[in-house]
């Protein structure tokens, strides 16, 4: 497989345009090998125009020429997509296909492509969109170490990635894909409360998402328990420890626990 394969995306919505965007601008990948399909074409034209890659409606072409071929569409569309391009041959080359679908299995996948196909499955989030995100690779069986190298670029461009066995994929979605949803509730709440505290609204909203930025990087900078970090700024009798204190009172820590815990369920269900 050559350094910058033909390239292939099926479905050219949020995640289908972060990752183009991230592979053309922030990893110079060659525009003009990369092949965008969607349905509506006409209201992506801008976008693909801006990026210089090429946009059609037609799958099969796209796919035969492709050496890598990234599926963006949702889980329920996905049978009758892999169906059509199994019937028309497209798929005939083996092709390494990359399947962003939350739910959708390899087994899924297996079932529904020639046999021998080489099979990731990603999940990436939204944070992509602005090359903060995370995005975890499961590859199938007899996935070579160079083809999940060959995913992993795409990815790469849009933050952190990282390898896992399949088994973990419903609760990763749960976790990280599902999170932001979580995390920009939990930042609304701290905001809401500097608003109640007299801050105006925009020194609020500033004020938690760089709070809540630099705590995170902190996690992932030092490689330090969050327990740990938390200790570090609560100093007995002080303030931090009195918040924490009302912030239990509410079980916190449970409900949010519960909450990508009903997530992962849901997740486990989309395929």
């Amino acid at each position: 497989m050559t350094q910058h394969p033909q390239l292939a995306i099926l479905g050219f919505g949020t995640m289908g345009q972060a990752i183009c965007s991230g592979l053309v601008e922030a990893s110079g990948y060659p525009a003009g090998l990369i092949h965008a399909v969607d349905v509506h074409p006409a209201a992506m034209k801008p976008r693909a125009e801006a990026l210089g890659i090429r946009l059609s409606k037609e799958a099969d072409g796209a796919v035969k020429a492709a050496e890598v071929v990234l599926l963006c569409v949702k889980p329920k569309e996905l049978k009758g997509l892999l169906d059509g391009l199994t019937v028309a041959g497209a798929l005939d080359h083996r092709p390494l296909l990359v399947s962003i679908a939350a739910g959708v299995t390899l087994d899924f996948l297996v079932a529904h492509t020639p046999a021998g196909t080489p099979l990731v499955r990603a999940m990436p989030n939204t944070p992509c969109a602005i090359r903060r995100g995370m995005t975890v690779l499961a590859a199938g069986q007899g996935v070579t170490e160079a083809q999940l190298a060959q995913a992993r670029t795409l990815f790469e461009p849009l933050g952190r990635v990282m390898d896992l066995d399949e088994k973990h994929m419903d609760a990763v979605t749960g976790l990280s894909a599902s999170g932001p949803a979580f995390m920009f509730v939990i930042l609304e709440s701290l905001a809401e409360g500097g608003v109640q505290c007299g801050l105006p609204r925009a020194v609020a909203t500033e004020l938690a998402a760089q709070m809540t930025l630099g705590a995170a990087s902190m996690v992932l900078e030092t490689g330090r328990h969050p327990a740990a970090l938390k200790d570090e700024v609560t100093t007995p009798a002080g303030c931090t420890i009195a918040g924490l204190m009302v912030l239990e009172d509410g079980r916190i820590r449970s409900v949010v626990a519960r909450g990508i815990e009903r997530a992962t369920q849901v997740a486990a269900g989309l395929g």
